[in-house]
């Protein structure tokens, strides 16, 4: 003999797994990508934010090509030992494309963002072969941490 909870339970049942089935349906109808889109926010709040040691696990995509300790030898790519605040081509020894070579500045946080976002959509015509990242968080956690690699770290902007 059925109890009362397991009867309420019975009806409620149907109503929560149409429910489960109606949202799984809008989700697959929704263009867009499969990933929750990050709501906007600016760097500084993203810099303020950001986790340095997420900043150096996402930036071992980048050990293949890059070095990252004071005084070891440029890769495929240069070190980026004090690269934050630096020059645009800051490795001394290394064969930077002409695009870098011709950037003027240094390299802000937001120049890196930008450039870590897309590399050949911030510099065309340079050598760097990475799409990039899409995560703002993802790149302001790696920014962070590139700050980090310096004998004296640069004040990151602020909120």
């Amino acid at each position: 003999e059925p109890t009362s909870v397991n009867t309420l339970g019975d009806m409620l049942i149907p109503h929560v797994e149409a429910a489960k089935s109606e949202a799984t349906e809008m989700a697959a109808a929704t263009p867009g990508p499969k990933e929750a889109a990050e709501p906007a926010q600016p760097l500084p709040v993203l810099l303020a934010a950001a986790d340095m040691d997420k900043g150096k696990t996402v930036a071992k995509k980048c050990v293949s090509c890059h070095t990252f300790d004071k005084g070891q030898a440029n890769k495929v790519g240069p070190n980026l030992y004090n690269v934050y605040g630096g020059p645009h081509a800051h490795a001394e020894g290394f064969a930077y494309s002409n695009a870098m070579k011709g950037k003027e500045g240094t390299w802000t946080a937001e120049e890196l963002d930008a450039f870590l976002a897309k590399p050949t959509a911030y510099l065309p015509g340079t050598k760097m072969a990475f799409a990039g990242i899409s995560k703002a968080s993802e790149r302001a956690a790696v920014i962070k941490y590139l700050n980090s690699l310096a004998d004296s770290p640069k004040p990151l902007p602020q909120p």
